[in-house]
């Protein structure tokens, strides 16, 4: 029984034994800063104590008229955030905060993303997010800048996203989106509660072509959230998630006189190799929090996540020494928990709370290689099991100096083991063993202004081990200096960041920060072979400043600003002194995001954005520039509640004007293969019906 049935079964099962009532509204109200409240601090606060950089986006910016096709729609407003390749779900989002995730051609690396307190993070720090089912998504924060301290290893930023509640009046809800270049995406949601239950889940099918050749992607993707509230001052989350995606074809990077001569044609290499990926994937976790006493509060949590993968990928048969090992397979078992304590107590007289925490994450692959021999899976070329184990203890304390002025002081122990256990010794035995160890301490304090405007300051730290795909260690086979499982050190990193957020007059709110960052033995992408890429460690310097401002200066009128200026550079960059002073590639040194929106009293809304993104170099040697562009998109809709009903059809252009522009930059693409052209003026609709049983 495949998981789109299993999943489908349930949701109608769940539907049909509960007794709804009304959805809640989508619509959100401005709220003070003295009234936001997050928890991507590891505790829940409201948003003006926390002495960091941090954005919160609501759920109808995440959700009211859009494709749902990528974080990406919704992160765009987030200064500091810089999102890729949306459109090839065979690389997956590629996401940087203040620029760490930047290197990775395919997936996310050196950020920490959770979902309902379940890492999406694995323990040797990649990230992904082809499970994460948007339509049902509630909240993200986004926690930017070094943050080991509370995360550990790979957490130079952290996204952490909450699904919706069912809300107190149950419901169900269909909806569909249609599309050019054939995207079809049907959903069905239900939610509500039923006792002490709380229940939300959530079904959506996908297909879409996509814009370019050898471009066309399947998934279904199931999430649902119960929590159950028990008499004791306790309560248990639990989430089941999966994804079932049979094909996600990869058009590949071309070159710019490629881009030119036909944007839509896929990579010639891409086509013979059958170049995509297969995914199914489930997790399933819950998350247990008790009260203890008057100010105590315990957290416990666990987690287990399953995932088979299968890629080809367009590896060349022109290089010398390496196979066409093109085939990638592995299972994957990842799984942990941890154990969190919160508790309010005293220093030097003055009010305080503590928190002290273990966290556990242990990934274990068994992956195999196979020769692509035109497109079909030959013999076996690689084989090992790859083990990774990640062990983080941590302590916290917020202390209220005066009425106005709090500090925070946190510090982070982590432990982890990379382990390879070689089962292909045909070329050799190459099992190995690393190991990583690192203290990361922060400093913070805020200082309130008045009651809606604070300002901060905070010393923060990163840790950054690599992942097992940046030990792979091909490049031993080439007799050249690309080194091999131990080619690489971790990384560190050091901030200081000072900033104001808050409302200085009504209807106005603004984020502003200016940090300065030194990284050492950044890993660092050098080279791409046969469609693997290569790392070397080099140190790096970074200032940004960072700049948000969401105002309302009529009834239902709402103007959003995000800008973000950074300088990234080498700053010593020892295998090649030549790069010293470089820009670090695939990253804009400005980008602005600009949004108007329009809500009416009848249901009509309209809402324009605008983002700019500046020139990005695409190699080291800052010798290949992609174009600066300006993308523009518009949407607009009705909800119409009708007794029991409510009907929402809605309808987007995106790309108004039609920009030519690159969806994604591959850093240091072999052969010039650097750019992933972005959809052209893009036209889609789609319709969502609510229906309440009371």
């Amino acid at each position: 029984m495949t998981i789109k049935r299993i999943c489908c079964a349930i949701t109608v099962a769940a539907a049909a034994l509960v007794n709804p009532s009304l959805s809640a509204a989508e619509g959100e109200e401005a709220e003070r800063i003295d009234e936001v409240r997050v928890v991507a601090t590891r505790l829940e606060q409201t948003l003006k104590d926390v002495p960091a950089a941090i954005s919160v986006v609501g759920q109808q910016d995440i959700q009211r008229g859009r494709q749902l096709l990528g974080l990406d729609e919704a992160l765009n407003r987030v200064p500091g955030v810089f999102a890729q390749n949306r459109y090839n779900f065979a690389q997956d989002l590629r996401l940087a905060i203040r620029g760490f995730g930047a290197r990775a051609n395919f997936g996310i690396r050196g950020l920490k993303i959770y979902q309902d307190g379940i890492p999406a993070t694995t323990a040797d720090g990649q990230s992904g997010v082809d499970d994460i089912d948007m339509s049902s998504l509630q909240r993200i924060e986004v926690l930017r800048g070094p943050s080991a301290a509370l995360y550990g290893a790979a957490s130079g930023g952290v996204v952490n996203l909450i699904t919706e509640d069912g809300g107190e009046v149950p419901f169900v809800q269909s909806g569909v989106v249609v599309g050019e270049d054939g995207q079809r995406t049907y959903r069905v949601k239900t939610g509500g509660q039923s006792g002490a239950l709380n229940y939300l889940l959530s079904l959506s099918d996908l297909t879409f072509d996509g814009y370019r050749d050898n471009a066309r992607v399947e998934a279904t993707q199931f999430n649902s959230k119960f929590r159950y509230d028990f008499a004791d001052r306790g309560d248990l989350t639990v989430v089941v998630n999966a994804v079932d995606s049979p094909r996600a074809d990869d058009a590949g990077a071309i070159t710019a006189a490629q881009v030119d001569a036909d944007p839509t044609q896929a990579q010639p290499r891409n086509l013979s190799s059958n170049a995509g990926e297969a995914v199914e994937q489930q997790k399933l976790g819950w998350v247990y929090r008790r009260e203890i006493g008057e100010d105590s509060l315990l957290t416990v949590r666990n987690y287990y996540v399953w995932r088979d993968f299968e890629a080809f990928l367009p590896i060349g048969t022109h290089i010398p020494f390496v196979a066409d090992d093109g085939v990638v397979e592995f299972d994957r078992f990842f799984y942990g928990g941890g154990v969190q304590l919160d508790f309010g107590n005293a220093l030097f007289g003055r009010p305080g709370r503590t928190t002290v925490g273990l966290d556990v994450d242990v990934q274990s692959d068994d992956r195999q290689r196979y020769l692509n021999n035109a497109g079909v899976r030959g013999a076996l070329s690689f084989d090992q099991e790859e083990e990774a184990h990640n062990v983080g203890l941590f302590l916290r304390h917020e202390l209220e100096l005066s009425e106005a002025v709090t500090i925070v002081a946190g510090l982070r122990y982590d432990e982890v083991e990379l382990e390879v256990d070689d089962a292909f010794i045909a070329n050799g035995d190459q099992s190995d063993t690393l190991d990583f160890d690192e203290v990361s301490p922060m400093l913070g304090v805020v200082v309130d202004v008045t009651d809606r405007l604070a300002v901060y300051a905070n010393y923060g730290t990163s840790f950054e081990t690599p992942t097992f795909t940046e030990l792979a260690n091909p490049a031993r086979n080439l007799s050249v200096s690309l080194g091999g499982f131990d080619n690489v050190e971790a990384q560190t990193a050091s901030s200081f960041e000072v900033g104001l957020r808050g409302s200085p007059v009504d209807s106005v709110y603004i984020d502003a920060a200016v940090f300065s960052m030194d990284v050492d033995d950044e890993i660092t992408s050098v080279a791409n072979i046969g469609n693997r890429a290569f790392f070397q460690n080099a140190d790096t310097e970074r200032n940004g400043v960072e700049l948000s401002l969401v105002a309302e200066p009529a009834e239902g009128l709402r103007v959003s600003l995000a800008y973000a200026y950074t300088d990234f550079e080498f700053d010593d960059f020892a295998s090649n002194p030549t790069l010293d002073g470089n820009a670090l590639p695939g990253l804009p040194e400005q980008q602005l995001f600009a949004e108007v929106a329009y809500d009416h009293s009848s249901g009509f809304y309209v809402v324009g954005d605008v983002l700019y993104v500046d020139e990005i170099y695409a190699d080291n040697a800052n010798t290949v520039e992609n174009d600066a562009s300006t993308v523009a998109n518009l949407r607009a809709g009705w909800a119409n509640e009708m007794g029991r009903w409510r009907v929402a059809p809605f309808v987007g252009i995106n790309n108004v004007f039609d920009e030519t522009y690159n969806a994604n930059v591959r850093i240091n693409g072999f052969g010039g293969r650097l750019f992933e052209p972005g959809p052209e003026r893009h036209f889609y609709g789609g319709l969502t019906v609510d229906y309440a049983w009371q």
